[in-house]
């Protein structure tokens, strides 16, 4: 089982994305820093999509993106359960109101 590690912050992450910016390579500043050149590759891919200039082969979902689809996935889920609330309360209504509805419509 792979070792977990805190996150790196975030002042480290953006000096290694400006650093493969200005001409190293991911592989020199995981041998300089100890993290996995995979890891620098993957934070310039996202500061990438996140500049709206994804790379070559590299799609994928920004930081504003990915928190909007989180809200509207949580917004889904919220109202998907007030309607199927509202649906059992409309039909325990009928329900108890179609058994007795014996109301002034005679005499």
């Amino acid at each position: 089982m792979p070792k977990s590690r805190p996150p790196y912050p975030a002042a480290f992450r953006q000096q290694m994305i400006e650093l493969v910016q200005a001409g190293k390579t991911p592989a020199e500043l995981s041998r300089e820093f100890g993290c996995t050149a995979q890891t620098i590759l993957n934070w310039v891919g996202q500061a990438a999509r996140d500049q709206g200039r994804p790379l070559p082969g590299k799609d994928g979902l920004s930081n504003a993106e990915r928190e909007e689809l989180t809200r509207l996935r949580r917004e889904n889920r919220r109202l998907q359960m007030e309607r199927d609330i509202l649906a059992k309360a409309t039909a325990w209504f009928a329900g108890r109101n179609g058994g007795t509805s014996t109301s002034s419509s005679g005499s």
